[in-house]
């Protein structure tokens, strides 16, 4: 329900604050008071009127907000969905205020938290109905209308089995779509990277190998030197004539026996000894590297041969050896992938049969039930009618098949079912049967409004009605039976109703009195 609307610097208005009550809300006042600027400023309020016309002349900024109870934890859970905005934290109350500008923008809040004028407009469908202005009620959409036959005869949990069932249709034909279409593209790709992988690992790639292969080239390479100078300071040290260990020993006899001679020499003795141990241990090394030391063509042939294997690898799929490997484990990731990819085709192709033929089954099924509705409710707002003097007016719940389908099927079916839904009435005999959306009186606009709203009471989630204009060209006869139904409709609604008629507003809850006054040079509606 609304519980407060705040009016500041619109038209006359420079400080209204109307405080409403549950049940039947009904405003009076003479022509011209301002009634109507009540409503226009709920309109601003809910995105459905342009704020521009609505400015206080004169002032920088106007503003209007309202405060909403919101129980329904469906409704509040859709008004999250499409404002992101946490409204169930804050106990189902909703703060709404738009502000006007000078310049001619605007801004609205929720809850103090900016929204954009879509979001204002997709939760004022939520909240309000207004009747009067017909062009902005929720019931005149087709697309709402299917809600109301689905409301009304409490036919949602057999359609949310079914949207369910539809969107794993959907989903699965949309995912066997993007696989057809990538399929060649897939297969051309498993192809490349089965290639890859198998050089890769046919190369057999060990870490530690790439360093022990050079080392070994670069020895198998330089042999011949390496066994030349090698060979020559062996010989130099040991086997030659006068070799250098040959004269070292003679030397170091000679310091050993200066030593004796002269203790100071002792240690240039010792020194002179380890140089010659030390000498020896190279010379011994040295020959046992140059047995060692055997010169194998083939060999050298192999091992040139594999570091070339190596190179041309690393210089293909990344140097050095760690980026190889790492992009071997990539490419495997990814055959993985794509093979799924391949055994998801003939997974969803076995999906798709029988979610196809749960569709059709349920569908189906919705589109009886709703055929069996329109048959009932036709005649219960027909009778409404006659009782709010439209005795000769007809009403039509028109089923059609839904202009839609899920892409690669053919039934018709959509989010909501297989069906179109178009309330269409005949307000005066000899005049064309018509949608409610096309019908050009507000008075019989209202009306029918008010006998959809009282036959569908029970099963409608907008908590706040707003009749205006509902007592045009209506009777005192006519005006007490129009009271007595909007009371009614109170009963499960919150009604708020502009009215000229005494016997329509007798039945009201809570009486607002609108009227006009002269404040200094300007005129005010208070």
């Amino acid at each position: 329900m609304l519980r407060e609307l705040h009016i500041s610097n619109l038209a006359v208005m420079t400080d209204v604050r109307i405080e409403l009550h549950p049940g039947l809300n009904c405003f009076t006042g003479a022509t011209g008071a301002g009634k109507s600027l009540v409503i226009g400023a709920l309109e601003v309020l809910l995105g459905l009127r342009s704020p521009a016309e609505m400015l206080r002349p004169g002032v920088a900024e106007g503003r209007v907000s309202g405060v909403f109870e919101a129980r329904d934890a469906e409704m509040l859970r859709q008004i999250e969905s499409v404002t992101d905005v946490q409204v169930t934290a804050d106990g189902g109350e909703l703060l709404l205020t738009r502000r006007l500008y000078a310049s001619g923008r605007s801004s609205v809040s929720l809850n103090g938290n900016p929204i954009t004028l879509s979001m204002l407009k997709l939760v004022a469908e939520h909240l309000v109905d207004v009747h009067g202005q017909h062009d902005h009620q929720y019931l005149l959409k087709p697309s709402n209308q299917v809600d109301v036959i689905d409301q009304f005869g409490d036919l949602w949990p057999l359609r949310r089995q079914y949207h369910d069932v539809y969107q794993r249709l959907v989903d699965a034909k949309q995912r066997l779509a993007e696989l057809s279409a990538s399929r060649a593209l897939r297969e051309q790709q498993l192809e490349l990277y089965r290639f890859q992988a198998d050089e890769i690992d046919t190369a057999e790639l060990d870490p530690g190998e790439y360093a022990e292969l050079e080392a070994r080239a670069s020895v198998l390479e330089n042999l011949g030197k390496l066994k030349k100078d090698a060979g020559n300071i062996h010989g130099a040290l040991y086997e030659a004539d006068g070799s250098v260990l040959e004269r070292l020993k003679m030397m170091s006899a000679i310091l050993a026996e200066l030593a004796g001679l002269d203790v100071n020499l002792k240690p240039t003795a010792d020194n002179m000894r380890d140089a010659m141990i030390a000498l020896e241990e190279v010379a011994f090394d040295l020959s046992r590297y140059l047995d060692k030391l055997d010169m194998d063509p083939a060999e050298l042939a192999e091992v040139n041969d594999r570091l070339n294997t190596v190179n041309r690898i690393l210089n293909k799929y990344g140097d050095p050896l760690d980026a190889t490997l790492a992009y071997r484990r990539e490419i495997g990731a990814k055959i993985a992938e794509l093979e799924r990819a391949s055994d998801d085709l003939g997974t969803l192709d076995k999906e798709i049969a029988p979610l196809r033929k749960e569709v059709e089954r349920l569908g189906k099924e919705l589109s009886a039930k709703r055929q069996a509705l329109a048959k009932k409710l036709s005649p219960l707002i027909e009778n409404q009618l006659a009782e709010l003097g439209m005795e000769k007016a007809k009403f039509t719940v028109a089923l059609a098949p839904a202009a839609g389908t899920v892409p690669g099927e053919t039934i018709p079916a959509t989010p909501s079912g297989f069906d179109a839904v178009e309330f269409i009435a005949q307000t005066n005999p000899g005049q064309l049967a018509q949608p409610l959306r096309k019908i050009a009186s507000g008075g019989e606009m209202s009306r029918i409004m008010l006998a959809l709203k009282g036959i569908l009471a029970q099963s409608d989630r907008v908590s706040v009605l707003v009749f205006d204009e509902i007592d045009a060209n209506v009777g005192g006869r006519l005006g007490s039976i129009i009271g007595n139904k909007l009371r009614a409709l109170a009963a499960h609604h919150q009604v708020l109703c502009i009215t000229h008629l005494p016997q329509i507003a007798s039945y009201g809850d809570r009486h607002l009195t609108v009227r006009k006054e002269v404040v200094g040079d300007a005129t005010e509606t208070k």
